[in-house]
């Protein structure tokens, strides 16, 4: 277990540079100022719409309805429909409120060809039609179906990026805590994994992230996750009993304001005694491997995620 510093350490490549620059110059303005509300949220869904738009190659999926949302299982070309040989689970990033199967689906595709694996990809409940618990109820009843469908917890792995990490661990925990069977890995890709933003607030990447302010975690996490504007610390990650989880790689982007989560995260597993990794990247921006999974780096992150399921699954 440990961290691995300074990947990337002869310079970011120029695609992403271009990104960050991007981010920093055209996507972080709008952010900053975009208010996060009822009204901004349901506009906001009109992103995962317009990604449906792309077409998918390379990969065959398979719809699954379950109660109040929906799935699919991936698969790359020349992969059976048998889940007992292993399967991972995936789950989407965008702060509980964005973002679903169509804007991630470049990523899980490339987690499905590199690991030859069947990949359920989980279109969970957001806000405003659920609390960040309803989000985490929804990822375990999808768990559930894959052990029922033949998915077996020690041939499993759970990834997922930004506030699809969060539920990585907090789906675990609720797994664990009700007698299912815990997974065989974790994987968090610039996860979200302290609601309380405290230590976020006051870190350098506060101001250095290009383009995720912490102002929107903390509204996430007043609409989601507290009660009359109270937070409960129980529903974070990172202040659960995190005893017996299964190995862990954990990947941040240097400079990104979720990098606290992380190295917090990597220090309560080692008391723990939970085998990890935590990778930071330098000259990246957060959730790059999910953002752009064709970037040179998000490649080699990808790369190491099939290595780390591989080696989970034996």
């Amino acid at each position: 277990m440990g961290v691995v510093p300074g990947i990337g350490t002869t310079g970011p490549s120029l695609e992403s540079i271009l990104l960050f620059q991007a981010c920093r110059w055209f996507l972080r303005p709008v952010v900053r100022v975009a208010p996060i509300n009822e009204a901004a949220i349901r506009r906001a869904a009109l992103l995962d719409l317009a990604a449906g738009l792309r077409p998918a190659s390379g990969i065959r999926r398979q719809k699954v309805e379950l109660p109040g949302f929906d799935a699919e299982i991936v698969r790359a070309s020349g992969v059976g429909p048998d889940l007992t040989g292993g399967a991972l689970l995936y789950l989407h990033g965008g702060g509980f409120l964005c973002c679903g199967l169509n804007t991630h689906r470049p990523v899980v595709a490339a987690l499905a060809k590199l690991t030859r694996l069947p990949v359920m990809h989980v279109g969970y409940r957001q806000l405003p039609d659920t609390t960040i618990s309803g989000s985490v109820d929804d990822c375990l009843v999808a768990y559930q179906w894959l052990l029922e469908n033949g998915a077996r917890p020690e041939s499993t792995v759970f990834a997922g990026d930004s506030a699809g990490g969060f539920l990585v661990f907090a789906t675990a925990l609720r797994a664990r805590d009700r007698d299912v069977g815990l997974p065989a890995g974790l994987v968090g890709l610039s996860p979200l994994l302290d609601l309380d933003c405290t230590a976020k607030q006051l870190h350098p990447n506060a101001s250095r992230d290009a383009y995720a302010p912490v102002s929107a975690l903390e509204a996430i996490g007043r609409l989601g996750g507290s009660v009359d504007g109270v937070l409960d610390p129980a529903l974070s990650p990172v202040n659960g009993i995190l005893d017996g989880l299964p190995p862990v790689l954990l990947v941040a982007a240097e400079s990104e304001v979720l990098r606290p989560d992380s190295e917090t995260m990597s220090e309560r597993l080692t008391a723990a005694g939970v085998p990890h990794t935590l990778e930071i990247w330098k000259g990246q921006v957060h959730a790059f491997p999910a953002l752009l999974p064709g970037l040179p780096e998000s490649r080699r992150v990808l790369a190491g995620v099939a290595e780390f399921v591989g080696d989970r699954l034996g």
